[in-house]
């Protein structure tokens, strides 16, 4: 039984730096301005789209900035903060369900 506690603490703790990372990779992207007609620049924008799970959302997340590069700081401060949320809460996870 602890050996399969173990491992599922595992699979959420990968399964929440992964999302966090595509977040991460998501909003690096939007900063520097990638070809968003690439397949993997596309990917990964829809994948951080999906793991933001619409409550820190680029387009309506907890903060809407307004005017000049507002798309690049929605994507840095939503994604940075949903990043933040995702490795906080695999992390407890992780110690909660680790024997």
């Amino acid at each position: 039984m602890d050996k399969l506690r173990g491992t599922l603490a595992q699979i959420v703790w990968i399964v929440s730096a992964l999302s966090a990372l595509l977040l991460a990779m998501g909003a690096l992207l939007i900063a520097l301005e990638a070809n968003r007609a690439n397949d993997a620049v596309h990917f990964i924008l829809r994948a951080a789209d999906f793991v933001d799970l619409d409550v820190f959302s680029r387009s309506d997340g907890i903060k809407q900035f307004r005017g000049e590069g507002a798309e690049v700081k929605n994507a840095l401060f939503n994604w940075g903060l949903a990043a933040i949320a995702w490795l906080v809460a695999g992390r407890v996870l992780y110690r909660v369900i680790k024997p």
